[in-house]
């Protein structure tokens, strides 16, 4: 949803097809071919079907030239979010075998069978509350996509502000909207593209309207065709500079989104747009039907996402936006070589490579590209991740740092300053010794999110922060409860942080062991630790300290000293780092 594209060709949305022309893929580059794509059959059911805007087909896989999805086959395993009722899922699909293609309702967690019932029976209320004069306002005119659906038209502004301007208009069926969940997927995106429509590279938002049939969502019209075009136009390489121009676009866009606790989930070169077809015309970002609402410390587990663009803790079905920092670095590991850095000719193939695979940053043209831009993509393409940048910080990364540019605020800084304020005095400890280590071009971040949260007379409190984040605040950010982290920073209300403490709150140890001069940081930071914060911990005390059971006790024993009871050098870098379960379970 959200495609507005004003190409007079089919504008085919995740679950849609349509037989237009296929690209086939010779290695891992793009070259287009002429193979007709086969729609999928009409009578086959789709069990996996909770949402209409779910799709039948793993979701990004179009019939128009793409490199995110494998050409010249119809792909079988869906990539949809599983119902959250499994149980009545079963039972619908045991119900559903053999009949029509109609859709078999599913319904919400905790719904249960009468409310499949009522469903299947069409009592759901599909009034949104929109305007219903749409036919006053506006004027269509030709159809520039069509899929199964909905359909998006060109329109033009009869009536009120919009008068005589052109618009894009995506119209959807209230007729395919046959479960609760698909009638909030749509409520859901509309409420997303008006609380961020603001943002300069965000596809604007004008009005949604309804009627007996069909909801209406007239956005910006953008004329310029995705990036995916412009990709493929250029045989499927960006100049350095050229690429960029378009990755900082995209990063600026995403921090916002990730400031307000919106997740994008599918981010691929489709859903990118140019307002015009000027060379130089900017990025808009569209289609927020898979989007949804993320507080700071939460996780999503819905299967979502484009094959190609897939983060691994998707797969894994816990994620958060840092999913959305891997899509980026895909993309800008096209626009850097023209090929996907994960590739396969099946689903179960490309997932097995993006779970598995490392990308190649060593075969042609990878040799002529900067250490910098290489770096870049290594620190997003990265399968854990915490070690990811989010995207204020890719923003600040030498490759695109610019001074004189100005640095989004960034709630991963909320996220890091929470935790170090409810950590123990003695981890606090570590952490200052560790931020007194990081290298110069480390702290360019720092101190621009330092700056963003204008401290008074040098110095930060809890108020500071609160007024940084309301500055930036819209209904996107209350709908997903980012706020409410201040319950979780409270100790700040009762003392100052300086920019040296901020540094060691601010700072995240996985990320920095990404660096090539980890071990030097870390020896030297240990230096620090032994001469103002280390000092005699028994092994259940430092357990405890990891929050950990009696069963790691083992794990920890020999991270102390023997000789004085202090935590050796191994101990610290293990200690900032922290034991998984996954660690300490025996092998």
């Amino acid at each position: 949803m959200g495609h507005c594209c004003s190409k007079n060709v089919p504008a085919v949305r995740n679950d849609e097809t349509s037989p237009t022309t296929a690209t086939a893929a010779t290695g891992n580059h793009f070259t287009p071919s002429s193979t007709a794509y086969t729609p999928p059959s009409s009578n086959d059911f789709n069990s996996f079907a909770a949402s209409p805007f779910q799709s039948p087909l793993p979701a990004g896989v179009r019939p128009s030239p793409s490199p995110a999805r494998t050409p010249g086959r119809k792909f079988k395993w869906p990539l949809p979010p599983p119902s959250p009722a499994k149980p009545i899922m079963a039972i619908m699909r045991r119900r559903g075998q053999g009949k029509s293609h109609k859709e078999v309702p599913i319904p919400e967690d905790g719904e249960g069978a009468a409310a499949a019932a009522a469903a299947a029976e069409g009592e759901l209320d599909k009034s949104f509350g929109y305007a219903k004069n749409f036919p006053v306002r506006f004027e269509l005119g030709k159809e520039v996509g069509r899929g199964h659906f909905g359909h998006t038209c060109w329109a033009k502004g009869k009536k009120g502000e919009l008068r005589g301007q052109n618009v894009a208009v995506k119209i959807i069926s209230k007729a395919k909207m046959t479960t609760a969940i698909s009638i909030e997927d749509v409520r859901r995106e509309v409420k997303l593209m008006k609380a961020l429509s603001g943002h300069k590279h965000m596809i604007k938002f004008h009005d949604a309207f309804e009627d007996a049939n069909n909801v209406y969502i007239v956005m910006e019209l953008c004329e310029g065709g995705e990036l995916l075009d412009r990709i493929l136009s250029r045989g499927g390489r960006y100049t350095e500079e050229d690429a960029k121009t378009i990755i900082l676009q995209i990063l600026s866009v995403v921090a916002f989104c990730h400031l307000q606790g919106v997740v994008h989930r599918d981010l691929k070169p489709e859903n990118f747009l140019f307002t015009t077809r000027d060379e130089d015309a900017p990025l808009k970002i569209i289609d927020f039907g898979l989007s949804d609402y993320i507080r700071p410390d939460q996780r999503l587990n819905d299967i979502v996402g484009s094959a190609y663009y897939v983060a691994p803790e998707v797969l894994h079905r816990s994620y958060s936006v840092e999913a959305d920092m891997w899509s980026i670095g895909v993309i800008a590991y096209i626009l850097l070589c023209g090929s996907r850095p994960f590739w396969a000719r099946t689903e179960s193939g490309i997932f097995r490579s993006v779970l598995r695979a490392d990308p190649n940053l060593d075969d042609s043209p990878w040799p002529a590209v900067s250490r910098e831009a290489k770096d870049f993509v290594k620190r997003l393409l990265n399968k854990d991740h915490r070690k990811r940048m989010s995207a204020a910080q890719a923003l600040t990364h030498p490759w695109l740092r610019d001074e004189n540019r100005p640095v989004p605020l960034d709630i991963f800084i909320y996220k890091l300053v929470k935790s170090y304020v409810r950590t123990t005095p003695f981890k606090r400890a570590a952490l200052q010794a560790l931020s007194k280590a990081i290298p110069e071009d480390e702290l360019f971040y720092l101190k621009a999110q330092f700056k963003l949260l204008e401290p008074k007379d040098g110095a930060l409190s809890l108020s500071n922060f609160k007024a940084a984040l309301m500055s930036n605040v819209t209904d996107a950010m209350k709908d997903s409860r980012v706020l409410d982290i201040f319950n979780m920073m409270e100790p700040l209300s009762y003392k100052k942080m300086w920019f040296e403490e901020f540094c060691a709150a601010a700072i995240s140890v996985h990320q920095l062991e990404t660096l090539d001069d980890w071990e030097d940081i870390a020896k030297k930071a240990f230096e620090y630790f032994e001469r103002d914060g280390n000092r005699v911990i028994s092994v259940q005390e430092l357990a405890t300290e990891m929050n950990l059971g009696p069963t790691a006790h083992s794990i920890v024993n020999d991270w102390i000293r023997i000789t004085d009871g202090k935590l050796s050098f191994l101990g610290y870098t293990k200690f900032l780092h922290g034991v998984t379960i996954r660690n300490t379970r025996p092998r």
